[in-house]
């Protein structure tokens, strides 16, 4: 049986932005990092196995590879050790090309949104250092140890989080959410949001079918197929 064609976008109001991977070029430090680990138990960080890791918090990501690779070390051991390698690349963190001239267009035309990353506080602060300028311009940010954040993603708690602290918050299907990852993608749709998908190019096909939208790059996106202000 053929599977549903995706929906034709509907107009939104507010937008949600996932973080890494997506507005910072963050996703292939951890797989430099993961590879690095895993490398040293004679292991190979795949991509389809980074495909299941995008996403997920710190420890929930750890437990993923040490089930997969059945590591000799517990989640909070590999936690803290890549946690600890990517402090020191940290620095060199940039952000994704069309992030600022989106951003910056949003706020232009006075249209709300928000950051929910799966990165915990002292991670968030530590990533986005160097920029904090930017991240300043966001209504809010809901990071993946808040307190309503009961699960990560694939569950929807954190997109639901996010539009809640909107003022007023929004219905949330007039929520447009802004992903990389497939776990981010099935997060936003249990919400009742629909997606806009912006993955590596080496994800598989298969993971990307799901979003309302795909694109190569944020620079390609074209606001009003979902009645917003078109770019000047």
């Amino acid at each position: 049986m053929a599977a549903a064609p995706t929906p034709l976008p509907r107009p939104v109001t507010h937008l949600i932005f996932d973080m890494d991977g997506l507005l910072l070029d963050t996703e292939r430090l951890y797989s430099q990092v993961y590879q690095e680990i895993c490398g040293r138990f004679g292991k190979a960080y795949s991509w389809e196995l980074r495909s299941r890791v995008m996403g997920r918090t710190a420890l929930e990501a750890a437990q993923v590879i040490i089930d997969a690779m059945r590591l000799p070390v517990s989640k909070e051991e590999l936690e803290e050790e890549s946690q600890k390698k990517l402090e020191a690349l940290y620095s060199s963190t940039a952000l994704m090309p069309g992030a600022e001239k989106l951003i910056h267009h949003l706020r232009k035309h006075r249209i709300p949104f928000a950051v929910a990353t799966s990165s915990g506080t002292v991670s968030f602060q530590r990533k986005t250092a160097r920029h904090k300028e930017f991240f300043s311009l966001f209504n809010h940010v809901v990071l993946g140890d808040d307190p309503e954040v009961k699960s990560g993603k694939p569950a929807p708690d954190i997109f639901i989080a996010c539009a809640k602290r909107f003022s007023p918050p929004p219905p949330l299907e007039k929520c447009l959410v802004f992903e990389d990852a497939p776990n981010g993608v099935e997060a936003a749709l249990a919400a009742g949001m629909q997606v806009v998908m912006v993955p590596d190019k080496n994800l598989s096909q298969d993971l990307v079918r799901k979003a309302t939208v795909v694109l190569s790059s944020l620079q390609g996106f074209q606001p009003e197929i979902f009645g917003l202000p078109t770019y000047e």
